[in-house]
């Protein structure tokens, strides 16, 4: 064999190893994404167990708390390194932890579905929140995405047919309230303790979520009688699938594939929620709800893509004046 052909073959075979890599990470991302998709349907089975939005939300801070800074005390006796307090990051856990209680209490009132629809109003309200508190005004494209992604919230919502059914409007601005605090949760958090370990981070904010949803609700949970082996058990899968597992996977994933497809992936979290909703609790999903879930779908996905292909192209303008 030439020497042509031997590195043709190294070639091949190294972007082969390259691809195969890659998409291992991007399986494990989008597999955090869909472990957050699903918590909605389950924490609604938990109610119809006669337990509560604030017991089940505390109890999934508290066991998520447990577990993370489990984690966290191990990794810092095997490296010596010595856990840095952080207010801020404790702070920033409570715009959380009330994002977390609205969110399981809307879906007390409302179909998940439509719960995880009304969410993912986080896209236009941060690029709200950002003109608001920081002055960096929206450009065309924002705008027009936003402009879709209301759009295909109203159908996928069914919000066209809200008065003739039976929908709670106190369930529906649950939701977003939800969704601003998660919004404020993001903004703020992604300007903040960046120079802190990941799981340290998730576990101060995971123990300043849980400190504000007992506040919330210290006199229910006091005098509660449904903390038993139950609500320990519920907390515990919720704590795991939404509080432990998808930071992991974020943290594994997302260096490697690059911010710009990992927002893309994170949007498998409003399918995910759907189709959980559809097939746990027997929720109807209509095909026009479905084309308003594309529609959202489509929008965010545009609009990330925009801001990756902005971001390379002032990178490589940055790179060619340093040249």
């Amino acid at each position: 064999m030439d020497y042509c052909s031997l590195l043709y073959t190294f070639v091949w075979t190294k972007n082969r190893f390259l691809v195969v890599k890659m998409n291992k990470y991007i399986i494990v991302v989008a597999l955090g994404a869909l472990s957050f998709g699903m918590l909605s349907s389950f924490a609604k089975i938990a109610y119809g167990q006669g337990y509560t939005a604030g017991e089940v939300t505390l109890t999934q801070a508290l066991m998520g708390t447990l577990i993370l800074w489990t984690i966290v005390v191990f990794k810092s006796i095997k490296n010596r390194k010595k856990i840095t307090p952080n207010w801020k990051l404790l702070l920033a856990g409570t715009s959380m932890g009330t994002s977390t209680y609205t969110y399981y209490l809307s879906v007390a009132y409302i179909p998940a579905s439509l719960a995880i629809v009304l969410l993912m109003q986080i896209t236009w309200l941060s690029i709200a929140v950002e003109w608001i508190f920081f002055k960096k005004k929206p450009n065309a494209v924002e705008v027009w995405c936003a402009v879709f992604v209301i759009l295909g919230t109203v159908l996928a919502g069914n919000l066209l047919d809200l008065g003739n059914s039976n929908i709670s409007i106190i369930g529906i601005l649950l939701s977003l309230l939800s969704a601003l605090l998660y919004t404020l949760y993001i903004v703020f958090t992604s300007k903040i303790g960046k120079e802190t370990p990941m799981f340290e981070k998730s576990a101060l904010m995971t123990s300043g979520s849980a400190m504000i949803i007992f506040l919330i609700n210290c006199e229910a949970i006091v005098t509660s009688t449904h903390l038993d082996f139950g609500l320990l058990q519920w907390g515990t899968f919720l704590a795991i699938f939404g509080t432990v597992i998808p930071p992991i996977c974020f943290s594994v994933g997302m260096p490697k594939i690059g911010a710009g497809l990992s927002s893309v992936l994170l949007t498998l979290e409003l399918p995910a929620a759907v189709f959980c909703a559809h097939i746990i609790l027997g929720e109807k999903v209509t095909f026009l709800q479905i084309i308003g879930i594309a529609v959202m779908l489509g929008s965010i996905v545009y609009l990330n893509v925009v801001k990756v292909k902005k971001a390379k192209a002032i990178r490589k303008q940055t790179a060619n004046s340093l040249v």
